[in-house]
């Protein structure tokens, strides 16, 4: 009778798409994922994969007992997260944005956690393109990730969880001229663009051409938190989502001023396959989003930190 491990070594080959690979994922050598792999077709009876020099295929035998194996690993991992108080234990493997954690996910997380002290749950940092193909190969349970641009394969799906409305943010005391209109500081200032290969840095450009003006690109990165603190240095001005755990009306060194085109906002969600051995954990980051928790929270933050600066006041106190 084949193990759950060696049901795990062959899924992680049926992804990867070779020994070596699956045994980095798995913790194996690719000598190790071959026996593994060997034992398992003798169990079987069956030859699974189609060997090449430097790949492997599935072949018709197992592409048919995929779905069955990937069901049995579910069903264990699930059985094994199950703590008998109805708790939830066990690890959860997540990606998050860097900005979700300084956002409203946080205070999901810390809840969550604090209500179920054996589950442990493991953070990866990065952005929302590069987490969909891990959550889709089963490399992570599940990932928070801003609204998909594109739509999704049929096996995944995403859940919205709160909502950021993105802002144009400007210096206190800039390196530059800073105009006293938003649009024309849109216009003339040193612009630090999220970049517009990531999923928020497209929902950027977007606003920018809701707001119908060239921007003058000085630097473009991908973290919301790096433009935050060149923008405090007063080496540009830039447009990023309002994070709902960040002190933007304490800030000394910049203000946040709403985008002059009107409101634009970025979803952000989970992503996670339909079925897989996490969906009790999944389903409690939903429920505490969907009972208003975040929402109030992030009511308060705006109630407090929200320092509304109108057009003509923008160079005001720099």
């Amino acid at each position: 009778m084949p193990s759950i491990r060696t049901l795990k070594t062959f899924l992680a080959v049926a992804r990867h798409g070779s020994f070596a690979a699956a045994g980095k994922h798995v913790g194996l050598t690719a000598a190790a994922v071959g026996l593994q792999i060997r034992a398992l077709e003798e169990d079987l009876h069956c030859r699974l994969f189609d060997r090449g020099a430097r790949t492997v295929v599935l072949n018709p035998c197992a592409r048919k007992l995929l779905p069955r194996i990937e069901q049995l690993v579910v069903d264990y991992e699930d059985l094994a997260g199950d703590s008998g108080s109805g708790a939830l234990a066990g690890s959860v493997v997540m990606g998050a944005l860097v900005s979700a954690l300084m956002g409203a996910f946080s205070d999901a997380l810390w809840s969550i956690e604090r209500e179920n002290p054996t589950l442990d749950v493991r953070l990866f940092a990065g952005l929302s393109s590069d987490f969909a193909m891990r959550v889709e190969q089963g490399e992570l349970d599940a990932a928070v990730v801003t609204r998909p641009p594109r739509p999704l394969p049929v096996a995944m799906v995403w859940t919205p969880l709160y909502t950021e409305p993105l802002v144009l943010i400007v210096p206190r005391r800039p390196h530059f001229q800073l105009p006293a209109q938003p649009l024309d500081a849109l216009r003339t200032a040193p612009f630090l663009r999220f970049d517009h290969g990531t999923w928020t840095g497209a929902l950027v450009d977007d606003a920018i051409r809701c707001c119908d003006v060239q921007v003058r690109v000085e630097m473009e990165l991908n973290s919301v938190e790096a433009i935050i603190e060149l923008v405090r240095q007063g080496l540009g001005v830039s447009i990023v989502p309002r994070l709902a755990n960040v002190s933007w009306g304490a800030d000394r060194a910049l203000r946040v001023v709403p985008l002059p085109c009107g409101s634009v906002c970025r979803d952000v969600g989970l992503l996670e396959r339909r079925h897989h051995a996490r969906t009790r954990f999944t389903d409690a980051v939903k429920a505490y989003f969907s009972h208003g928790a975040a929402a109030a929270s992030g009511a308060e933050q705006h109630g407090q930190a929200a320092e509304r600066v109108g057009p003509a006041a923008l160079r005001q106190n720099l």
